[in-house]
């Protein structure tokens, strides 16, 4: 069973694990427990789990979103930190959005008071609570197969938004959009029955090529449109036909529809069933050719056609960072890469770019080498390595290149990595880390490293630390050990890892049971992308010389972001912009990946600087994660701020004053930027005002 209920055993209440994507959520009461609560497809609400508590009171011991919902599911209200509302005396939902999705039945009045760190609901008199608790696991419905020709495949990539559970506005919420089915290449195309082929009436013509196929991909997955093969570029509804050969390339046509279609989908989706203030929408409003309620109740295809009224340059500097760009090469195998961009919404381009022969060393004008230092490297790079860098870079916050070549700028893709995620089972209730360290000038490294994974009183840690070890011991830990995190300290070649009688080459394993990995070593892309292609998730390698001073930096920085629950792709981008982290380490496998939840909403980067006598500018840059994918809408709780916002994304500067900004470092653990410094806010709380 993925979500388990369990009383716990130092404070009275109980704590909701999900045992497949390592989320918790802790309770207090002071009520009794029983399993007999109505079962997961009776309660109303989609749940993996459900159980019944007797009490008057309980405590949610993290800050979560809270929505209340009518008996049949209709929202009612929603709230943030610092409020207090009211239930009715009649049936009520409290819904709570967080890494476990928690939604608590209650057929009594009473009061949800919402505080800086945590959420009472206290009823008027004691009654039955039933909870029911969702995981973000996504996985898919099915898999289609394909054989290699045009039109087979098309036909299987119509099918992919069988995953939509909805036309309406609210297909923005990610929760709403589940995993595609697989596509994997056969000798005929079968599309299983569990995959519901979409009815809807949207159609897009492509040029019959592969490119053309899968750069559509996403942009017919959020419509619900059929694909076909045709000459000239178009997207076809009842409403409307609008060309797509506007001269410039299709990857930026079909890229530039789909931010400008998802985009004025949230604005209009805060008309519908849930309802709040959006910063987005606040800012444009005024300026959009058609009303938002006006527009939330017409179908699709109406709304589309309204859209495209807008020019895009209005709303561009307002949508969302996005998330993915992959870079797919124009080849049948390709097709089944598709579902795993698709279910981010990634964009999709061809392989391009500026390729060298040479590897990049650190620059000496930028202040990263120094009169002595310490390489982590014994031996050169491999002499047929090619560097490419991708023609786009900066479009979104990771840029996926599945191509040839060792890419600058850009991850390093595998489909292993993503297929490894929905294979992983079941595993233990703590986050077990493995440190390993083999060479002893570097173990400040480890010590450093020793004390910032795990400080984090609400989720249960286990580190394992292991110091010059053998090829065979670092070989049985990677294949047995079941690790959802392996951090490496020490030197690499394109052959191995540098163990105490020899290296490593984990090539040589016929697999590993891990999960997120990070190897802080001169030139590690090849034994980092063997990892991913021998069962782990995705990591952090090097594909050139690292200066060990940098490097020690690099690692705490690193370990400090997916500590706080950042994935890699975000934690990679706050290190290389604000912690000098160089541009030799490159994450391959799936930049999504991480190893721990945030702290309620989506991970943050708090950036405040000070303006005068108690005059502070303050803004929050969120990052996506698997629970917190685009579309979630993201706040802080600084209570004199009002910066709801959609993810990925960055708020406007607001003003704020000391008094509001202490109370809210007091409470808030986040990564925080300040005078161009990233500095830290484990627990110190004030002392970033001082």
């Amino acid at each position: 069973m993925t979500i388990e209920f369990t009383e716990m055993a130092e404070t009275v209440g109980l704590e909701i694990y999900d045992s497949i994507e390592h989320r918790r959520l802790q309770i207090e009461t002071a009520g009794t427990v029983s399993d007999d609560a109505k079962e997961p497809d009776e309660f109303g609400f989609p749940v993996d789990s459900t159980c019944r508590l007797e009490t008057d009171s309980i405590t949610v011991t993290q800050l979560y979103s809270v929505t209340v919902h009518d008996e049949t599911g209709r929202t009612e209200a929603r709230f943030d930190a610092s409020e207090t509302a009211r239930l009715e005396n009649r049936t009520q939902f409290v819904g709570l959005s967080g890494p476990i999705k928690l939604y608590c039945r209650i057929d009594a009045p009473g009061t949800i008071d919402i505080g800086v760190t945590s959420i009472t609901i206290t009823t008027d008199r004691p009654t039955s609570i039933e909870l029911g608790a969702r995981s973000p696991h996504d996985q898919p419905v099915g898999t289609i197969t394909t054989p290699p020709d045009i039109e087979s495949m098309m036909h299987a990539v119509s099918a992919l938004p069988s995953a939509l559970q909805t036309t309406s506005p609210e297909r923005t919420w990610p929760t709403l959009r589940g995993h595609p089915p697989l596509i994997e290449l056969g000798d005929r195309l079968d599309i299983p029955d569990s995959v519901d082929e979409p009815t809807g009436n949207s159609t897009l013509t492509v040029p019959p090529d592969y490119a053309s196929l899968y750069q559509a991909a996403p942009l017919a997955f959020f419509l619900g449109a059929t694909i076909q093969p045709g000459t000239e570029p178009m997207l076809e509804t009842p409403r409307f036909d609008y060309s797509l050969a506007t001269g410039r390339p299709l990857e930026d046509e079909i890229a530039t529809l789909l931010k400008r279609f998802f985009f004025l989908d949230c604005l209009t989706r805060t008309e519908g069933v849930f309802q709040y203030d959006l910063l987005e929408r606040s800012a444009l409003e005024d300026d959009l050719p058609f009303d938002l309620a006006d527009t939330y109740d017409l179908s699709l295809p109406h709304r589309l056609e309204r859209y495209l009224d807008v020019p895009f340059d209005l709303i561009e500097p307002h949508v969302p960072r996005w998330p993915l760009t992959a870079h797919v090469p124009s080849d049948p195998e390709s097709a089944t890469l598709l579902p795993f961009v698709v279910n981010e919404l990634g964009i999709v381009r061809e392989p391009r770019g500026r390729t060298s022969e040479s590897v990049p060393q650190p620059d000496p004008s930028s202040g990263l080498v120094r009169s002595a230092t310490t390489y982590r490297s014994p031996s050169p790079v491999a002499e047929n390595a090619r560097f490419v860098v991708p023609s786009v870079t900066d479009e979104s916050v990771e840029h996926a290149w599945f191509g040839d070549g060792i890419p600058q700028q850009a991850s390093k893709a595998t489909i292993e990595a993503y297929r490894n995620q929905l294979d992983h089972d079941e595993r233990s209730e703590s986050i077990e880390i493995l440190l390993v360290c083999n060479d002893a000038r570097m173990i400040d490294e480890h010590d450093l490293l020793d004390g910032t994974y795990g400080n984090r009183s609400d989720l249960p840690f286990e580190i394992h630390s292991e110091f010059g070890i053998a090829s065979d011991r670092l070989a049985e830990l990677l294949a047995d050990g079941g690790y959802d995190f392996f951090h490496y300290i020490g030197h690499a070649v394109e052959d191995g890892l540098r163990c105490s009688d020899g290296d490593l080459d984990v090539r040589t394993l016929e697999s590993v049971d891990l999960g997120v990995f990070f190897l802080n070593a001169c030139r590690s892309y090849e034994q980092g992308l063997a990892l991913t292609r021998q069962g782990a998730f995705g990591g952090v390698s090097t594909y050139a010389d690292v200066i060990n001073e940098n490097a020690v930096e690099a690692g705490e920085t690193m370990a400090r972001l997916l500590n706080r629950g950042f994935p890699l792709r975000g934690a990679l981008e706050i290190a290389r912009t604000n912690a000098g982290l160089g541009d030799q380490y490159l994450i391959v496998g799936d930049g999504s990946a991480d190893i721990a939840q945030s702290d309620g909403g989506a991970p943050m980067l708090v950036e405040f600087e000070p303006r005068g006598e108690d005059q502070f500018d303050f803004a929050v840059q969120s990052y996506s994660t698997k629970e917190f994918k685009l579309g979630t809408a993201t706040a802080s709780t600084l209570d004199s701020v009002s910066d709801r916002h959609l993810t990925p994304g960055q708020t406007p500067v607001s003003r704020t004053k000391e008094g509001p900004l202490r109370e809210y470092f007091t409470w808030t653990e986040l990564p925080v930027l300040s005078d161009g410094t990233l500095r830290w806010n484990d627990g110190i709380g004030t002392r970033l005002l001082e």
